[in-house]
């Protein structure tokens, strides 16, 4: 008879996304100016035009569970369901005539709306809230 192998938990070795240097400077400019946090944190949420959309905030600290790694001196947090749609994202920040903000470039996305801040992934359809397309005035 064969003998049982525990299964366990490996940690993860590569961060589930990466930061461009242009973002990592925009975000610690943000964090010096909010002294009560400390991370960044990436989140996936149900909704906005294309059925997902990024949520970008400060936190004061990675919460159980969390994948944390730091990048060009910023600790980015990304919760356990966020990760597998994040996997190989990378965020930048751009300042261009036309806008200046925060992009994901997220190779998981087969659609995204024309806002730039909702997605939709090929696996599963989007949430039950999920507005029905972008027009001209989205509100992601």
């Amino acid at each position: 008879m064969a003998e049982m192998t525990e299964i366990q938990e490996r940690p993860v070795t590569t961060p589930p996304l990466s930061l461009t240097e242009s973002a990592a400077a925009k975000i610690k400019q943000l964090l010096a100016e909010e002294p009560e946090v400390g991370v960044l944190r990436i989140a996936i949420q149900g909704g906005g035009c294309s059925g997902f959309q990024y949520g970008l905030g400060f936190d004061t600290a990675a919460a159980e569970g969390d994948l944390s790694f730091e990048q060009h001196g910023v600790t980015v947090v990304v919760d356990p369901f966020s990760a597998p749609y994040l996997q190989g994202a990378e965020v930048d920040y751009v300042d261009t005539i036309q806008a200046a903000g925060f992009a994901v470039n997220n190779p998981n996305a087969v659609s995204s709306c024309g806002c730039g801040h909702s997605f939709q992934v090929d696996e599963g359809e989007a949430p039950d809230d999920a507005a029905a397309g972008c027009g001209s005035g989205c509100s992601h």
